[in-house]
Parts: structure tokens; sequence; C-alpha cells
């Protein structure tokens, strides 16, 4: 009797995988470019409103697996139409040139997300939150005293990722950028680590003598709303106090004076 062998799996190496993924995504470029040469047209021969979907034909890309193409859509004029798929291609492993190698474990490695975002020379294996921590533009610019041409205009320009805002949504998109490589930005742009704490002195201080400044200049608004709220015009109706009356012969007139304020009413008599 025949004994039957079993097939064991054949594990493909990095390299390999690399391979097909590359065969892949030229796949995927070229049946988009061949769905861009379209729509053709068979001919007009009716003037139905319908529309018909077409059955999706099967692609050998020859790299191990089939491509199916979308469905189109054949009007009533018989032109077929398609909708070009949104393909996002994320650039596959260097499989050329110098080796990748990490700084932490110093193993080689293809490929790894510190490297394809912020072309930091990091495994997957020994990424760490905390060491490799993301820090937004705004924090950025506060912590290390840095301007916005110092992360895109200086090169080399900074990368980044962009995240929507936990915060809320309506406020934008958040740019996240390494840590460690603005700081590294920061030294070239103040030259030392003491610079950089002597500007933020000299900042802090500056904002001090500011709000000092205007704290002063609000308590002597204070004071003199205060001052002008305590003087008081006495608008009272004032009982003149007359003295005796006087007589002038020249003037053949009589007077009398008040005694506090001196109002002198003056009066003849019939």
């Amino acid at each position: 009797m025949a004994s039957t062998s079993k097939k064991t799996p054949v594990e493909l190496t990095a390299a390999q995988k690399a391979r097909i993924e590359r065969n892949k995504n030229k796949a995927l470029l070229l049946r988009q470019s061949r769905i861009t040469k379209r729509p053709h047209t068979r001919g007009q021969t009716s003037d139905m409103e319908s529309k018909v979907k077409r059955a999706p034909i099967e692609i050998d890309t020859h790299a191990g697996f089939f491509l199916e193409e979308p469905d189109g859509i054949i009007s009533s004029n018989k032109t077929v139409t398609y909708e070009a798929p949104k393909i996002i291609h994320e650039p596959g492993p260097i499989l050329d040139g110098d080796n990748l190698f990490c700084k932490e474990c110093h193993k080689e490695f293809f490929d790894s997300y510190l490297y394809s975002k912020f072309d930091h020379l990091v495994c997957d294996g020994c990424r760490n939150e905390e060491k490799h921590n993301l820090i937004t533009k705004t924090d950025a610019k506060t912590n290390f005293l840095l301007k916005d041409e110092d992360f895109d205009k200086r090169e080399p320009a900074l990368k980044f990722i962009v995240r929507k805002n936990p915060h809320n949504e309506r406020w934008g998109d958040m740019k996240l950028f390494l840590e460690s490589q603005v700081w590294k930005r920061a030294m070239e742009v103040w030259g030392s680590e003491e610079k950089l704490e002597e500007a933020k002195e000299l900042r802090s201080d500056n904002r001090e003598k500011s709000k000092q400044k205007k704290f002063s200049k609000k308590l002597k608004e204070l004071r003199m709303e205060v001052r002008s709220s305590l003087w008081r015009k006495d608008l009272s109706g004032h009982q003149h106090e007359f003295e005796d009356e006087v007589y002038d012969e020249d003037e053949d007139m009589y007077s009398k004076t008040c005694s506090t304020c001196g109002h002198v009413w003056t009066y003849e008599k019939m």
C-alpha cells in the first residue's frame, strides 16, 4: 500500500514577501491605468433609461493572485463606464542599497513604523511609546521656542503624521512630530540646551513684566474711577439768609446780602 506524503507549507522569506507585495502594487497600478483609458462605446441602438451592471472580469496578475475589475455600468447606448478606485499605495520595504539597522538593538530590519513615517532608524520591536513620544506642533513651539519655518523651511523638513483632534473634530487635524527629532532641531536653532533654558527664562521674565504693567495700568484706572465716584456735586436747593436791608440814597435802591453765600438782592420800593 502506497504511503501518502504530506506537503509541508513553505515559509516565505521577508524578501519574497516584499517582492509579492511590490508585484501586487504594480498590478493594481496597471489595472488603474487601463481603467482610466476607458470608457469605450459599443454602438447606440436604444434610448432606454435603464442601466445594466456588467459581470466582473478576473485579471491574472501573474503574481500569484487574481484581480477583479470593478463592476461596469452599461447604459442604454451600450457605453460601459467605470469608476476608478481610490488606491492608497504604502511605500514598500527597501530591498536594494544599504541595509537598515536599528539604532536600539543594532539588528537588521526591512521596514518599521518609525522609519516609514519619520525616517527614524528604529525597528518595530524596539519602538517605545515613552521614548518615541509624539508631540503636537503647538506644544513643540511652546516647549522648544521654535517657529513655523523651523519645521518646514529649515532643511531637512521634519516629518509628521496627521490625526484628528481628540478634543473637538471641528478644530481641524493635528500635526504630530517625533519629539526626539524636534529636540534635535531645537539644538540646531539655539546651539545648546543651556541657551534654550536662558531663552525660556528671558521670555518668562518679559511675560511677567508685561503682566505687571497691565496690572498697574488697570489698578490706576480703577483708582481714578473710585475717586470720581466719591466726588458729588451738591444739587440741593439753597435757602438765602438775608441780613438787614441797606438803603442807597444815591441810587434810591434797597439791597439785602445773604449771610451764607454772599448773594446781594437789590430792589426798589414803590
